[in-house]
């Protein structure tokens, strides 16, 4: 992309949705603890009803201790559908959690047998519970589910069309923006451009992007490190009958990005991140006070180096490490590699570095949600291999931002870390920050955090 998208903003919106993009994701979130609990409720009332009416009969309460397991089985089946069509197709969406409460009422039946415990259960009060939880359960469902209908007007995500070069049908009820034309064959999109597209993308569940067939090949390279869904619109498709492909506004559409974590994942690895963040602060409390005062006392200047990074989805954020060079002689903007002994490195400086004690303020950037643990390491913008910037290297290097960078990642347990003097130095990077961010795990994340143990101190940290 050429200087001036780096330079201005490059997407004007030409239309707003009813509801604000920026504001779905959390209404979304709020329905499904509503949705949560009231399923949770309905549970409850329904057994205490089946329990009230054995106690009249004088029946053993015991039998209810032993049905109560048909309630965190209901809850692992149901909530992990908890989608945006939990919300848009509420119908479907009650009658799939009635079906999880059937299987979770014959399994626990069904265990109950083998435990030999079926002779302690009353067949009436049980029949009793479940019509009374599944009643209510529908009942709630429907509630909820007119009340979204009334709130989302028509949808559950936040959507985005992007209209570069090409008149279609403008759809209502999504955010809508025009592109300044891109270059047919520029794939080194600028990350201040890009940050620009991020803060568009900001709340954004899915991306469509309407433009010629030449622009598309660069649409798509720019988008998949956005972490949001992305759908190109191909009206060529419905003339050769293509099986399998979607329609966005009555034109031909394909996935051409799946986007980053899915919500489940996104909040699993959020809650290992807090877990450690947290003790971790204030045991190293201490450590943090003493290397700040040493730092103020080896040199003039501030205690902590901030710089701008690229962050998920492309966007730029402030990092935070220990300052470990001469303040007058700091690189802002990444261009130059530190090397060995070099002298913009203050004495405190080779200490921290080599020991990697310079990177712990980005726990704060942790405990903020800049960063995670675990991820692609965050690049300054002017960050060089060989003479080429970075982004300027590989057209895949913009991927590597579909998910939080981390304070350590598969790259650097692998040992590609330090300057980048060559292009191998970068790619070797990429290919296993590609790797990882197409194969996340939970797991993958804490043998890499383990794995880091071992390089903390390392032959190219200086």
């Amino acid at each position: 992309m050429s200087d001036f998208s780096a330079a201005h903003d490059w997407l004007t919106p030409v239309a707003t949705p009813t509801v604000p993009t920026d504001g779905k994701r959390g209404l979304r979130l709020r329905f499904y603890s509503v949705i949560f609990v009231c399923d949770l409720a309905s549970l409850a009332i329904g057994f205490a009803a089946g329990r009230l009416l054995a106690a009249a009969r004088g029946l053993p309460s015991e039998s209810f201790t032993l049905l109560a397991a048909i309630v965190p089985i209901y809850l692992l089946l149901s909530t992990r559908n908890f989608t945006a069509d939990t919300i848009e197709r509420w119908r479907v969406s009650a009658w799939r959690a009635l079906a999880s409460l059937v299987t979770a009422f014959f399994v626990t039946v069904f265990v109950a047998f083998f435990l030999k415990e079926v002779s302690l259960i009353s067949r009436l009060s049980t029949v009793i519970a479940f019509i009374c939880s599944a009643g209510l359960l529908l009942g709630c469902r429907a509630v909820v589910g007119v009340i979204g209908e009334r709130v989302f007007r028509g949808s559950a995500l936040s959507r985005m069309l992007i209209v570069d070069g090409v008149n279609i049908p403008l759809p209502d009820g999504l955010k809508i923006v025009s592109c300044e034309p891109i270059g047919d064959t520029e794939l080194a999109i600028h990350p201040l451009a890009l940050d620009r597209l991020a803060r568009h993308l900001r709340g954004i569940d899915e991306v469509f992007v309407a433009c010629p067939p030449a622009r598309r090949s660069t649409w798509s390279t720019i988008l998949k490190g956005g972490g949001v869904k992305t759908e190109m619109l191909i009206p060529e498709l419905d003339t050769i009958g293509v099986i399998g492909n979607k329609h966005f506004a009555g034109i031909a559409s394909v996935l051409v990005s799946t986007g980053g974590l899915q919500l489940r994942d996104r909040i699993q690895k959020r809650i290992l991140d807090l877990a450690i963040v947290i003790p971790a602060l204030f045991f190293l409390a201490p450590l943090l006070a003493i290397v700040a005062l040493l730092i103020r006392l080896d040199s003039r200047g501030p205690v902590l180096f901030v710089q701008s990074r690229v962050g998920e989805g492309n966007q730029l954020f402030s990092m935070f490490k220990f300052r470990s060079m001469h303040h007058k002689l700091l690189d802002h903007d990444g261009r130059v590699s530190t090397a060995r002994n070099d002298a913009r490195v203050t004495r405190v400086g080779k200490i921290i570095r080599a020991t990697s004690i310079d990177e712990l303020p980005q726990l704060l950037n942790i405990l903020r949600g800049d960063m995670s643990f675990v991820g692609p390491r965050p690049h300054a913008i002017g960050s060089l291999a060989g003479d080429k910037l970075f982004w300027e290297i590989d057209q895949r290097y913009h991927h590597r931002h579909v998910c939080k960078p981390g304070l350590t990642g598969l790259a650097q347990v692998r040992g590609f870390r330090g300057a980048t003097h060559q292009r191998e130095d970068l790619v070797n990077r990429l290919d296993a920050d590609l790797e990882y961010v197409n194969g996340w795990s939970l797991r993958r994340d804490i043998v890499i955090l383990f794995a880091t143990l071992r390089v903390v101190i390392h032959r190219n940290a200086f």
